[in-house]
C-alpha cells in the first residue's frame, strides 16, 4: 500500500527527516509516535504531496507521490493537527465543499454526507456555524472531512487532542471500524490510545526511524526488566530457602511485610529468563500458596522514553544488568506501579 524508500527533508542545514525507510500494508493501522521535532508531521506532510522531499521515494499502491500527484491525493483522507475548517460555514455546507473538492458523484454525495455525520456523531451539528462549535466537535467534523469520499489512506495527525475521555473513547472506536476498509496512518502522544488501536507501533527521533514493530512485541522485545513480584502464603524461612534452590534466580529480596502471613518478594534473574514454573514447582514442594506473581514490565510509555533517551528512568533500564544489586533493586521498585500495563 505505501512504501517509503530513503526519505530526506532538510531545511536549509536543518535536517527534519533522515534517511527514513518503511512500508505500511493495505488494511493496517500504524501508530507513528516520536518526541516533538522528530519528524513525525513533515513525513505525513511528505506522504500526502503536501510538501516536497529533499531526497527519496514515497509511493502509494504503486503510483509516485511527487510525479503523480493528483491520483495519489484521491487516495488519501488527512487530518491535520489544526483541522482546515471554514467557521463561517455550517458543518452541512462544510462537508458539501469538501465533498465537491473531492469529486465526489453527485448521486452519492448526499448519502454520503449524512453517513459520516452520523459515524462521527455530528448530526446534531449539521446545521450550526462551525465557529460556534466546541473544540470537540471541531476536530470530529475535520475527521468527517478525511474520511468524505472513503479514500484507501486516512492519515490522522492527533485525532484525539482536546477531546474529553468520552469523546476520545468514541473517536477510538470510530477508527477501528475505518480500520475493516481503509489503512491508517495514526500519529499520538497517548500512549494507551496508539497501543489500544495500532496494529503495528513505529517510533522515530531526530528523523530516523528507531523502531517499528507489534505493540506486543514492543513489550516482550524491551520489556523485560528480569525480575519477578510474588506474593505466598506461608513462612518467609521455608519460601526464601526453596527459592534459593532456583539456580537462575540471582537474588532475592523481601519487602516489608503488609498482610500478616504473607511474604512479599521480588526475584531478580536474567533478562530474557522465565522462571515461572520454577517458582511454581518450588511453591508446591512446600505447600505453600501463591498468591501473586508478577513479571514486572514496562509500560508503552517506558518503552518511548528508553528508545528516545528521554529520561533518566529509561537509561537505567537499558543499564539494569551492569548496575549493582541494590541499584537495580531500587529501579524495579520505580517500574513496580507500571507492571503489567501492556
Amino acid at each position: 500500500m505505501i512504501e517509503v524508500k530513503n526519505l530526506v527533508k532538510r531545511y536549509g542545514n536543518q535536517i527534519a527527516v533522515n534517511d527514513l525507510s518503511f512500508t505500511v500494508e493495505k488494511g493496517q493501522v500504524l501508530g507513528f509516535l516520536g518526541p516533538n521535532g522528530a519528524g513525525k508531521s513533515t513525513t505525513m506532510n511528505i506522504i500526502t504531496g503536501y510538501i516536497s522531499a529533499t531526497e527519496g521515494t514515497v509511493t502509494i499502491n504503486g503510483l509516485d507521490v511527487f510525479d503523480e500527484p493528483e491520483e495519489v491525493k484521491k487516495m488519501i483522507g488527512y487530518l491535520p493537527e489544526f483541522p482546515p475548517l471554514y467557521p463561517d460555514m455550517t458543518v452541512r455546507e462544510y462537508l458539501k465543499f469538501v465533498a465537491d473538492i473531492k469529486k465526489v458523484k453527485k448521486s452519492e454525495k448526499q448519502k454520503m454526507i449524512s453517513d459520516i455525520m452520523e459515524s462521527t456523531k455530528i448530526t446534531a451539528m449539521a446545521d450550526r456555524l462551525i465557529k460556534h462549535l466546541s473544540k470537540g466537535y471541531k476536530q470530529r467534523v475535520g475527521l468527517a472531512q478525511a474520511i468524505m469520499g472513503y479514500p484507501e489512506l486516512i492519515i490522522l495527525d492527533e485525532p484525539t487532542v482536546g477531546l474529553d475521555p468520552k469523546q476520545i473513547i468514541e473517536i477510538r472506536d470510530l477508527i477501528r471500524e475505518l480500520s475493516k476498509n481503509h489503512t491508517v496512518i495514526l500519529s499520538s502522544h497517548i500512549m494507551q490510545e496508539v497501543s489500544a488501536v495500532c496494529d503495528t507501533i513505529m517510533i522515530i527521533d531526530k528523523g530516523k526511524l528507531i523502531l517499528s514493530d507489534k505493540p506486543e512485541n514492543l513489550s516482550t522485545h524491551l520489556g523485560a526488566t528480569g525480575a519477578m513480584k510474588l506474593s505466598v502464603k506461608g513462612s518467609s524461612k521455608n519460601v526464601i530457602e526453596a527459592l534459593k534452590k532456583i539456580e537462575r534466580v540471582s537474588k532475592i529480596e523481601e519487602h516489608q511485610q503488609t498482610n500478616e502471613g504473607v511474604v512479599d518478594l521480588t526475584l531478580y534473574f536474567g533478562e530474557k529468563e522465565d522462571i515461572r514454573e520454577d517458582v511454581f514447582y518450588a511453591m508446591c514442594e512446600i505447600k505453600t500458596p501463591i498468591l501473586e506473581m508478577q513479571t514486572l514490565k514496562m509500560s508503552l510509555e517506558d518503552i518511548f522514553l528508553k528508545v528516545t533517551n528521554q529520561e533518566e528512568k529509561a537509561i537505567h533500564y537499558e543499564k539494569q544488568s551492569d548496575e549493582t544489586p541494590e541499584e537495580t533493586s531500587n529501579n524495579a521498585e520505580e517500574v513496580n506501579s507500571d507492571a503489567g500495563d501492556l
